[in-house]
């Protein structure tokens, strides 16, 4: 991948995983952890995952949790990719990926206990997120859980996200902490717990803890040895710092109003 991605034109999570990092989400593993504590995931329950790319995630909540994923992906090669990986896991039984777009959940007609999304909604436009969002409420078994972990502004939002769009070349739509709230009432959801905090992706701390002293320099040694990869990434970098007092991560639970 390294080898074929255009550094200058690819999305900035390719870039980010092509340098070798694992871990994409704006809060990092502390946040996902912060989301599955407030869960409180009960072995046999049902969990719905978007986007969920190789399916290492999937597995991972299976294992953990004893519960049963259901993963979608929309790239075809991914969903190959995630089903080999399921199978050398010995878990075809509790974890399966289908192929399909997170815009068209309606196609799926099973209900889960729980609805995970990480760094998806963010990059919606606001009439995305509200099909998105009323996909994920019918998805939901009445008292399930939405899981969210997003990217939140807290000032000059239309300057942040022209920026972030501009370095991570896809289009970055985060929202205020309140428009975040109101996105999910008016699908007919409420936020029941939530947590914001410092956006320190490339952070050198942060990725130490996300993917271990070894994983951070192998990142370091694959940016440092590659000049357009470095480029891109340093570009990025610079972005969030200049943004740093702007933006953050959010995650949060809600459910279905009524319930």
């Amino acid at each position: 991948m390294i080898t074929t991605l255009n550094f200058a034109t690819a999305p900035g999570h390719q870039v980010l995983a092509a340098a070798g990092k694992k871990i994409l989400r704006p809060g990092g593993k502390a946040a996902t952890e912060q989301l599955f504590t407030w869960a409180n995931f009960q072995s046999g329950e049902t969990v719905l995952e978007l986007a969920a790319s190789f399916g290492e995630s999937a597995i991972e909540i299976a294992k953990r949790f004893n519960v049963r994923v259901v993963g979608i992906e929309k790239n075809p090669d991914s969903v190959a990719k995630a089903k080999e990986n399921i199978k050398a896991a010995g878990l075809s039984d509790r974890v399966t990926i289908i192929e399909g777009d997170i815009f068209q959940l309606d196609k799926i007609t099973d209900k889960f206990d729980y609805v995970l999304a990480e760094a998806i909604l963010t990059m919606q436009s606001d009439a995305g997120k509200a099909k998105t969002l009323s996909g994920i409420r019918n998805c939901l078994k009445p008292g399930g859980k939405f899981l969210s972990h997003e990217m939140f502004v807290r000032d000059n939002a239309e300057q942040v996200r022209k920026s972030l769009s501009k370095s991570i070349r896809v289009n970055a739509n985060p929202l205020t902490v309140s428009e975040w709230s109101t996105a999910c009432k008016v699908a007919g959801l409420t936020l029941q717990q939530q947590q914001t905090g410092k956006m320190g992706l490339l952070d050198l701390d942060r990725m130490i803890r996300d993917e271990g002293l070894l994983g951070t320099v192998k990142i370091i040694s694959n940016i440092l040895t590659k000049p357009s990869l470095r480029h891109r990434v340093k570009k990025m970098r610079r972005s969030f710092q200049q943004q740093g007092k702007n933006i953050g991560y959010i995650v949060f639970t809600s459910s279905v109003i009524g319930h």
